[in-house]
């Protein structure tokens, strides 16, 4: 009889169903430690409500450092997920579906809401067509199925309208010109460039991490230098935007050069 036949820990009998699949056991500490790497996940969407409440108040380098600590949150979580082995652990929860509401609300929603508290956006109608275009494009890019390559990259502009937020604060850039940035990051959502992914991309990772701490460092001291940035600090800030985008451009390259079969430069 079937209950008299041994069960491989982690298996099931022959011919049993796949309701009758045992999962295989983890130690409890190790379910708890991939528990709170999701609640780590989730603190995103309070940062994301403490964003546009320091908005609101009119303190945009609060909203700012805020900011700052939801990259960091969202720089490491995938690693501490990876570690603890998450997928395994906790199958029946999505923490792809949790990190990009998070990243939803922190990147697109919080820095718009910002942009608009801190009078950065064009008057009247424009103004609302401006705010809105970020938001409808990055809402059709977290619905993408292939927004993150199988060569872990982006394709299409990865919705860092944080960053644009961060830059018009800091800069003190006018209407127009932020106008103009967020149209022109709009319409790049849809165009298939691979924008590297600093923390996943394989290629030059090393130096992408690097060179991603340094920014941030960066990101920190030009938000204590607000009003005045010191121009060494901003010319140093904006040198990586220069290397992410340079970056980008290769891997586009590279992997167009793998489609058609040519061989492809070593990175």
């Amino acid at each position: 009889m079937r209950e008299n036949l041994a069960v491989p820990p982690g298996g099931s009998l022959p011919g049993t169903a796949a309701d009758d699949v045992v999962p295989p056991s983890f130690p409890r500490g190790l379910r708890l430690a991939g528990a709170a790497v999701h609640l780590y996940t989730a603190s995103g969407t309070v940062l994301a409500l403490l964003i546009v409440l320091a908005a609101f108040d009119g303190d945009a380098v609060a909203a700012l450092w805020l900011g700052l600590v939801a990259l960091v949150v969202d720089g490491t979580d995938g690693m501490l997920a990876r570690r603890m082995r998450v997928k395994e652990t906790i199958p029946w929860f999505d923490g792809a579906r949790l990190d990009d509401i998070v990243d939803y609300l922190t990147y697109a929603f919080a820095p718009v809401v910002l942009l608009w508290t801190t009078g950065s956006l064009p008057d009247g109608v424009l103004g609302w067509v401006v705010a809105a275009l970020p938001l409808l494009a990055s809402s059709y890019q977290f619905c993408r199925v292939d927004a993150k390559t199988d060569d872990h990259t982006f394709l299409g502009f990865p919705s860092y309208w944080n960053v644009v937020a961060f830059y018009a604060v800091v800069l003190d850039l006018g209407p127009g010109a932020i106008a103009a940035v967020l149209v022109v990051c709009s319409l790049l959502v849809f165009v298939p460039v691979r924008y590297l992914y600093p923390s996943r991309t394989r290629a030059l990772r090393g130096l992408s991490l690097a060179l991603t701490a340094v920014w941030l460092v960066s990101y920190a001291v030009l938000l204590v230098q607000v009003p005045d940035p010191h121009p060494v600090v901003v010319a140093l800030s904006l040198a990586y935007l220069v290397y992410y985008v340079g970056v980008s451009l290769w891997l586009t390259a590279r992997a167009a050069r793998r489609r058609r079969g040519e061989p492809a430069a070593t990175g």
